[in-house]
This record gives structure tokens, sequence and C-alpha cells, in this order.
């Protein structure tokens, strides 16, 4: 039996249906939005008792074919994932994860594919919407229902679920998702605005997202299944005891004393390897209970310390901001470099520019486009003292590379004002909480520093949470152990002006808007005294680019002379770009661009384009080429495939018999455009003989 549910969430009807499709999934739902459709599948798999974590996958998948396109390349077939399918994961993965009982441990897997798409409406925020629903039905214990919505403000107005076209001119692009109660997760971009505007669009989207929860729930008691029963984990209570009394006072010690990363890392293994060889007769095989017991006291200690003293793993109280270093230019034949080193966290962030042929090709279900300005973020096992393999780029990094970059892209200058194409590069080389927001800062400096005009600069600080029934702290510039132990990780990033980029995540079950505002005001006290730091290293873009990056110049040329330019097969163009060095393209709307290394070469050869495409002007002199002679007189070309008469009786400034006496094919001379009529051009030379002669004759009075 087929069961439908919708509700209307702005300009469309959120349709949920289930009991058609994929029915020997735990649960599958499609949901249709306008019309984009998702189908989402929830399957459970057995439980497993060797490990400590929650094997929870997301896929998301973009058909071409909802599209009404066909993948390029040799095989015809959709390849790995695009990092837009990993970004939509990420979206779905993020809010769910935290609505599954503790002890639950049974492989669970959440596919979503893209079966329509109607170019206006992005699938991703109706896949998590799917695919909660898919849960809700199923006997996978989920705890409850979230809604994911996006937000823009257009015109001052917020907008639910914006198309493509108002996401483009909005100030605000905000996907924010929750349960009935509280927000789970946001992710999002601004252009510089308020604190009190973000709370503003959190708390309309999450009005639109408590009709979305309540259409589930609804579907849900029409269909749902009943969740299957989580065997609470027993623990040994003679165990718990043995362990605190080896442990508690030592642990509570540990906690207390300010330790760098490794130190702590190192106390901590010494005390468990400790507790292992103690109990090791008494307990056998419970290895990992015991580490379960020690990790969750450490939890315990490191949260009580914080809630009842203030005080932090390494020493600091809840609005301190670890101490920060900036380093400019280490790199000497790179574009821009900056060393941003906050605490143990550090990156090193280059700047590369490049011209128009290296702008990225996005090619999914939307139109293919480009990109001018991308940032790419790497973690490598040894920024934590880890060996790992170098594989391709995780999920993890895709995300925090997406932050960073969409937190400074609308500080870079647009191309008619900055011709380049810009790549930043963050290689994490020590990780101790929030590398993105490191990689935020290094950023900005880098453009600055490679001489990218950026309107302003931008950083970036990670908000914690530590919350126990009513009683809460926020901690700015959190730690790695603070984000682990802690409930939240409230990424921002911002100007003096506003904020730019943001991303929140939870770990319990949703926080209040009185938390999300004190960590919002937090944030900006702890990014203003960043923001100082860094303008006291560099306070200004340097005035020109490095020596070593491309010279790129633009003009703009009439579109019915692009053909000009280019020439048959090419050929105009490709001499170009081998005679100059450099490397042309051209728009469709006429703009070209020149690059090369060499700018005496680049600029020669924008000369020579205006010349080429230059229109006839009436009294302009020109070098011309004598192309064909007539006994009335010689044509000449005085522009590219442009030719003009030139009447025997112009020819000189005394009688011409013979157009050859005076004249030969293929012979350089200059002329003069008199008049055009008709679409036809009449050219003089002895006007310019005779201009000549005059200043010669009243040169010669002057001498004498």
């Amino acid at each position: 039996m087929v069961y439908t549910k919708e509700v209307q969430l702005g300009k469309h009807k959120l349709i949920f249906e289930t009991g058609k499709l994929a029915k020997q999934s735990n649960g599958a739902v499609v949901v249709r939005y306008g019309d984009t459709m998702v189908l989402v599948t929830a399957v459970a798999g057995d439980l497993r008792e060797d490990i400590d974590f929650f094997p929870l996958s997301v896929e998301y998948r973009e058909k071409a074919f909802a599209a009404g396109k066909i993948p390029g390349g040799f095989f015809k077939r959709e390849g790995k994932p695009t990092d837009k399918e990993v970004l939509s994961a990420r979206l779905i993965d993020r809010p769910i994860r935290p609505l599954f009982p503790d002890e639950y441990r049974n492989d669970t897997q959440i596919a979503a594919f893209v079966y329509s798409y109607d170019n206006e409406n992005d699938p991703d925020v109706i896949a998590a919407c799917a695919a909660s629903a898919a849960l809700a039905i199923s006997n996978v214990p989920f705890l409850e229902p979230v809604g994911e919505v996006r937000v823009g403000r257009v015109n001052g107005e917020l907008v639910i679920n914006p198309t493509l076209q108002e996401i483009e001119e909005s100030e605000i692009e905000l996907v924010v998702a929750g349960t009935e109660s509280s927000i789970m997760m946001v992710e999002g971009e601004a252009k510089e605005v308020s604190e009190k505007e973000l709370l503003d669009a959190l708390m309309f989207a999450h009005g639109e997202i408590k009709k979305i929860v309540a259409a589930q729930k609804e579907l849900q008691a029409l269909c749902g299944k009943p969740k299957m029963e989580v065997a609470k984990k027993e623990i040994d209570q003679n165990l718990l005891s043995d362990v605190k009394a080896l442990a508690f006072e030592k642990f509570k010690s540990i906690v207390a004393s300010v330790m760098a990363k490794e130190e702590r890392s190192a106390a901590n293994k010494a005390l468990t390897d400790e507790v292992l060889a103690a109990l090791a007769e008494k307990y056998p095989e419970q290895e990992a209970a015991i580490k379960e017991i020690l990790h969750d006291m450490e939890k315990e200690l490191m949260r009580k310390r914080i809630l009842e003293e203030g005080l932090r793993l390494d020493g600091r109280n809840t609005k301190q901001v670890r101490p920060i270093s900036v380093e400019l230019g280490l790199l000497p034949r790179v574009h821009g470099t900056a060393l941003f080193t906050r605490g143990e966290t550090q990156s090193l962030t280059t700047l590369t520019l490049g011209s128009k042929s290296d702008e990225q090709i996005i090619d999914g279900l939307q139109s293919e486009y480009k990109k001018r300005f991308i940032l790419h973020y790497n973690f490598p096992p040894f920024s934590v003292g880890e060996v790992g393999r170098f594989s391709g780029v995780g999920r993890r990094e895709v995300g925090h590379g997406n932050l960073a970059e969409r937190s400074l892209k609308n500080i870079v200058p647009p191309e008619d004002k900055f011709p380049y194409m810009i790549r930043l590069n963050s290689d994490i080389l020590e990780s101790n909480g929030s590398s993105s927001m490191a990689t935020v800062c290094a950023g900005s400096l880098a453009l600055m520093d490679g001489g990218v005009p950026t309107k302003s600069a931008i950083a970036g600080i990670a908000m914690g949470l530590v919350k126990e029934g009513d009683q809460f702290a926020i901690l700015t510039d959190i730690l790695g152990n603070e984000d682990h132990l802690g409930d939240m990780d409230f990424k921002v990033a911002g100007s003096e002006k506003g904020i730019t980029g943001f991303q929140m995540d939870i770990k319990i079950q949703g926080i209040s808007y009185e938390i999300m505002e004190k960590a919002l005001e937090q944030a900006k006290e702890g990014r203003l005294h960043i923001l100082k730091i860094m303008n006291e290293a560099l306070s200004a873009p340097r005035e020109g680019i490095s020596s070593y990056a491309p010279r790129i110049y633009t003009t703009k040329i009439p579109t019915d002379k692009i053909g000009a330019v280019i020439g048959p097969g090419g050929k105009v163009i490709q001499k170009m770009q081998k005679d100059f060095c450099v490397e042309i393209n051209i728009e469709e709307d006429g703009t070209v661009s020149i690059a090369g290394q060499d700018a005496k070469l680049a600029k020669e050869a924008k000369e020579y384009i205006k010349w080429l495409t230059e229109e006839p002007e009436v009294g302009k002199t020109y070098n011309g080429k004598v192309a064909s002679i007539k006994d009335f007189g010689a044509f000449v070309e005085f522009l590219p495939g442009t030719q003009g008469l030139l009447h025997i009786s112009q020819i000189d400034n005394k009688r011409v018999n013979k157009v050859t006496d005076a004249l030969k094919e293929g012979e350089m001379i200059k002329v003069k455009l008199i008049s055009i009529e008709g679409g036809k051009f009449s050219l003089s030379r002895k006007v310019l003989l005779k201009d000549t002669k005059e200043n010669g004759e009243e040169n010669n009075g002057e001498q004498n």
C-alpha cells in the first residue's frame, strides 16, 4: 500500500511517499519538491559487538538522467562521488548521527538517489528530509525525525528553499536541520551579516522545520514499523569500582595539569596501561570495557572542571584564545604564503594565481559552469602524530575545505577588477582543534600577502559547549579533546563588519536559542581578537602581485570581431600566442584575457588585438599595406581585413602619372582616412606629405 503526506513549504509542497519503491529496505521514502525527486533508503545490518563506535554510512548520488543529461567521459556513466555529492551526504549524516541510542552498534546505511531534478530546487535538503522519514518509518531505532531547509535573504526578505537564481542574489545562504524542539546542524555563508540577522534566519528556518517534522510523524503513525530493541550495556559494578579506585585521583590530576597534546596523550596512555596491567588477571578479556570506563572518567572530570571551576585542559578560562603567531612570505617562489599557528594548530596556506584556462569546470546536474576561486584543504596524518595512508581526499577534508572557501569567497574581488583564477591550498601541519578556522585565517592572510585586493580580512574561530542539565559553558577556541568530549562544534568566520561563514554540529539532542545567541556573541569577541593580531601582521593587501605570477591584461572587442582575432582554423590566435608567449582567452561577450609571464610581451599582445579589432576612424593615420594596384589608384589594407582606396590624386603632393611609379604591391605606407561613404573608405597619403613639408618649412624658418 502507498502512503503519502505533504506540507506546504515556500513555493511548493514537500510530498513524502512510501510503499511503492525499494520495499525490501527497512525504510524507503520518495520526497518531491517542485519537480525535484529523491529516493532515500535506510537499511540496518547485524550488530557489531567488536566496535566502540556507531557504524553509520551515508551515500548520496546524483543521477545524470535526473536532469536529462548523459554523463561525460569515455564510459558515459556516473563515476566516483563529486565534491557536491560528498557535501550533500554530509548534510544528511551530521544531523541524524546524534539521534541514535548510544548502545546501537548495528551497521546502518542511508542511500539517497536523485531521480528527477528541475534545475531550480537543490536536492540536498530534500534528501535529508527523505532520509529522516525513511528512518522514522523503519524499525531502525531512530530517536526522532529531523527536517532540513535552506534559507536565503533576497531584497531583505527571508526565503525558504530559495531557487538557484535566488541564491545568487541572496545575502545569506543557510542550511538548517533540526528536530521539533531544537536545532541540530547549521551550515552556510553570508555577506558580512550580524549575529542577530543570523539568529533571525535560524528561527525562521526552525518554524518551517517543525512543519516537516510534523508531516513525518503523521507518516510514521500511518505505516511506521515497531522499533527494534537495543540492549542496554551492562557495566560490571565491581570492575567499575576497581577501575575508579586505581585511576580516579590520578586522572583528576592529569585533567587538572596543563600539558601539551602529546604529553597529555602519553600520560593518558601510561595510566591506561597501568590499570590494564593491574586488572588483567582479575578481569581477563575486559580490556575494551576498562578503556571505555577510563574514557568516560576523563570526560566526566574534564566537563566537571569546566562547569564548576571555569578552567580547561590547557589552563585557559572559557573565553581565552590560544597564543597566535603569523608568518608571511615563507616560500620564495609561490605567489603568496601565510603560516598561521594558534596553539597546537597550524596551517600553511599558499596562494597560486592562474589564467582563465585554469578555472575549474563543474559538471553536475546543473548547467556546466566555471569556478575562479577554489580552496583545497589537506589533513596529513603526521599533523596529529599518526602514521596513515596517503590516499584520496576524504569527506572530512572536502567538508572543511568547502567551509573555508565559502567563508572567504565573498571578499575575493570580482573578475573585472582582478582577472585572475585564484587557488588557495591549506596544508595542516599540526592539529589540536579547529584546523578549518586556522585555514580561514591563513587563507585571508595568503590572499593579502599575494597582493589580491580583498575588501577585508577574515578570521574564523570554533566554539564548544559543555552542558549538564540546565548548567552550560560556552568554550572559545576549542581543543581537539574539548571537541571530542564536548557537546558542540560551532565554527564562525567573518570580518570586523559581520559573519561570512558558519557551521554547527552537536552531539546531544538539540540546543536552545539562548545557547546559540551566547555562542555567537562569544565567537564575535574571539574573532575580533584574532583579526587584531592578523592586522598587526598585515593590515592591507600588498601593492603588487608576485613577480612569479602571470601578468594578465583584459580588453573588450566587438563580438563581430571575435572571428578576426581567432582567424581561420585558429591560425591568427595561435600565431599571436606563439609570437608574444601568451595565453589568450576570448569570452562570448567579447572580453579578451591575455596572460603571460613577460608583462611587456603581454601588453604588446593586447595592443595588437586592439589593432586587429579597431574600427576605422575618419582623420586617423594608419600604417597600411599596398594590397593591389590599379590604373586609378591603389587599394591599401590599413586595418586587418579592411581596405580603402588611395586614389592616384592622393598619392603624392606632386603629379603622379602612373601608380606604379610611386607604389609597389606589399609596400608599407602611412595613410590617413579622409572619408567613409556607403561603407567605402577613402585614403590620402598626400595630406600627410603636405603636413610634413609644412612642418619642415616652419622648423627651417625658426632655425634661420
